[in-house]
This record gives structure tokens, C-alpha cells and sequence, in this order.
């Protein structure tokens, strides 16, 4: 058998399909494994498929050799495509290895590529400054190497607002981006919106530090994005007097993003797009004697109490009429802070409506907990 998969490793495999189990106790009906390629990096990607699950492994391109002779052991059936040719390998009931070798056609325009199956809205080729600068472009708009998974991030951040304005139908939009800060993720959200999406936008970046913003101005200057201003102010206090579309809030810190919700909620905002951070009050306050499992493991509460907050800001928006989402938009090895709550204005039942304050109020009855956005709420006559 080894000299059999020898033969056929010479080539360079684009699909192996291995199946027919020798041994009804052995856990896989059924093995494939096929080539891919990750930034000009390729590697075999094994599919193995029990009775109801799929388990994924990635080798080295390098080991398809000795991984064939492993997993040989165990099937009677290998079948195997390259550009040029098909495979087809049996192993008879005495153990005997059979090889059939022939011209093939229809594996040449194989895609192996992943960096090419997803269709970025920021695509690679296009001259996007505020990428450029950050330093996930070349100057001809090429990917830095180094920089693709950040690449993917910020394309899923916008995917993730593009869901939304697809189906808005809107042709003039304002937006509010709370916490601005000097991260270029405004910028790039302002070329999305006028450059891509050819609406007619007015875009307001506020952040606390007086340098921040003046830097801010400048590269909007720089860039000529006339509908994109920045001001010095305070979440807590912002006030705008004129229609807000969309508000924005990203890694505002602890109640920061209580009172930036609050804010959206009183402008009656259509579309609210926040990634929570240092959920502190929570974790300062949550008590239990029900649940005490929760509270007396430090890393334990922190991690329980960041999960409340986030689902309590959830659940209130739902109450004032919101469908709201709760979204993983960075992979958690990259960030623990990766959910991203997504509510958008919509008709909600009252009784879908009237459940989620319950289910607020349970929490935080049970956790003996008080929240600023629910007291804001509170105090305001949004919630009775």
C-alpha cells in the first residue's frame, strides 16, 4: 500500500475522498481532504464525518504522505484528484492494493484559494486612503501580508451595518460615531457609505481629547471627506437636536455605552451599531445567593457579569422596540471583547416587548444589581 500512495503523492493532490471502513467499530464513515490555500500559505484540510458531526483537522502539505498511510489502515477505498489525473485505490478483502491511474479534466480550474471565496466590500485593488494609512494596504492597494486578519475584521464590522442599510433604502443618511478616538475605522466607514454605498451622509465623529480631534480634522482634510466633522464633547451631555439615522459606539468604556444607547434611544435612532467594553458596574455590585457558583470564581464573575450587561442592554433595547442582535465580530482568539449589539428599529410584539423588561428586571432583582442605562431609562419615563 505505502508504494501505491507513493505513486500518487508524487502529484499534487487537489481532493482525496476516502471511504468503505475495514472495521465497523472505527469512529469515521468517511475521510476527504482537500487543498487550500490561506495568504500564498497551502495546506491539506481533512473533513472526517461521523454519524452526525464533521471534525476538522489541518496538516501540512508536506505530511499528506504519511497521513494517507495512516488513514489507509482503517478503509478499503481511496479516490484521489489532481490537476492532470484521477486516482482510484482499493483494498481487497486479503489485503490486496489495486491502482487505477487516468487522464483527467475536470479538476484544472479547481479554486484553492480562501483569501479569493469571500467577496470583501473593501476589496483588494481599490484605493482606500484610511486603509493605506493604517498600514493594511500598499499604496497600490495591495493586502500587507501581515495585516489580513485585521483586513477581515474591519470588513466584518461594515458587512455587518451593510446588512442593514441594503435593506433601508435609504439615500441620506446621519450618523453619530461616539468615542471616536484616532482609529481610522471612521474614516473607512465614511468612504463605505459615500464612495461605495453613494449616500449622501452626514457623519459626526465626537471624542473627549481635544488632540485627538484636532488630528482628526486634518486627515478628513486631507482626505476631502467634507461630510465627515469631529467635536470635542462628552457622550454623557451630547446633544444634537436634528435626525439621527445611525449611532455608532465602539469599545466605549464600561457605562460610557449606557449613556451613548441612551442617547440613540432618545433620538429615536433607526440603527444602532455598539461593541461594549470594561463591563465594571456589574462586577462591582453582582451578588447572589442562588447563584453564588457565579460570584466566587474571580474570573468567573467578570466574564458572567460583562455577559449580563451586554444581554440586559439587549433586552432593554428590545423593550423599546428594537430587534436587536448580539454578534461575534472578531474571532475571540484575536479579542475577548468581540460582540457587537446590533438593534434596529422595528415593530416588536408588546408582548415580546413586555417580556424582555421581565426578563431585565429578574436579572437584576436576582443579582442584586442596579444599571445605569436601566436607571436612565427609568428616570426619563421609558420604562415604567
Amino acid at each position: 500500500m505505502t508504494e501505491k500512495i507513493n505513486d500518487i503523492t508524487k502529484d499534487e493532490l487537489l481532493k482525496v475522498v476516502i471511504s468503505n471502513k475495514i472495521n465497523k467499530d472505527e469512529k469515521y464513515n468517511k475521510i476527504n481532504i482537500n487543498l487550500k490555500e490561506i495568504k500564498n500559505n497551502r495546506f491539506y484540510q481533512i473533513e472526517k464525518f461521523t454519524d452526525k458531526q464533521v471534525f476538522h483537522e489541518n496538516i501540512d502539505i508536506d505530511d499528506i504522505n504519511i497521513k494517507l498511510n495512516e488513514i489507509m489502515k482503517n478503509f478499503k477505498n481511496l479516490n484521489a484528484w489532481s490537476k492532470e489525473f484521477s486516482y482510484d485505490m482499493k483494498v481487497s478483502k486479503k489485503g490486496k492494493v489495486f491502482l487505477a491511474k487516468k487522464k483527467n479534466k475536470e479538476m484544472k480550474s479547481i479554486n484553492i484559494s480562501h483569501n479569493k471565496e469571500k467577496n470583501y466590500i473593501l476589496k483588494e485593488g481599490e484605493i482606500i486612503e484610511p486603509l493605506i494609512d493604517l498600514g493594511i494596504f500598499t499604496k497600490e492597494g495591495k493586502i500587507v501580508k501581515s495585516q489580513y486578519d485585521k483586513y477581515k475584521q474591519i470588513n466584518r464590522f461594515i458587512e455587518m451595518i451593510d446588512d442593514e442599510i441594503k435593506k433601508s433604502k435609504l439615500e441620506e443618511l446621519t450618523v453619530i460615531d461616539f468615542g471616536c478616538g484616532k482609529s481610522y475605522l471612521t474614516f473607512v466607514l465614511y468612504y463605505y457609505f459615500v464612495k461605495i454605498k453613494n449616500l449622501k451622509v452626514n457623519m459626526i465623529g465626537l471624542d473627549l481629547k481635544e488632540d485627538v480631534i484636532k488630528k482628526c480634522r486634518e486627515i478628513a482634510k486631507k482626505y476631502n471627506y467634507t461630510n465627515l466633522r469631529f467635536e470635542v464633547g462628552d457622550i454623557n451631555g451630547f446633544n444634537y437636536n436634528d435626525k439621527v439615522d445611525m449611532v455608532i459606539t465602539l469599545h466605549a468604556c464600561d457605562t460610557a455605552t449606557d449613556y451613548a444607547l441612551f442617547s440613540a434611544i432618545k433620538w429615536n435612532t433607526s440603527m444602532i451599531f455598539s461593541v461594549p467594553c470594561c463591563q465594571h458596574e456589574f462586577n462591582a455590585q453582582i451578588k447572589s445567593d442562588n447563584f453564588s457558583i457565579l460570584t466566587k470564581y474571580g474570573i468567573i464573575k467578570e466574564r458572567v457579569s460583562a455577559l449580563m450587561t451586554d444581554s440586559i442592554r439587549g433586552s432593554l433595547l428590545e423593550y423599546l422596540g428594537y430587534k436587536t442582535q448580539l454578534l461575534e465580530f472578531i474571532d475571540i482568539s484575536h479579542s475577548p471583547k468581540n460582540i457587537l449589539i446590533r438593534a434596529i428599529k422595528s415593530n416588536l410584539s408588546k408582548e415580546k416587548k413586555e417580556k424582555s423588561l421581565n426578563e431585565v428586571k429578574m436579572i437584576l432583582d436576582e443579582f442584586n444589581t442596579n444599571l445605569t442605562l436601566y436607571n436612565l431609562l427609568k428616570n426619563e419615563g421609558f420604562i415604567k
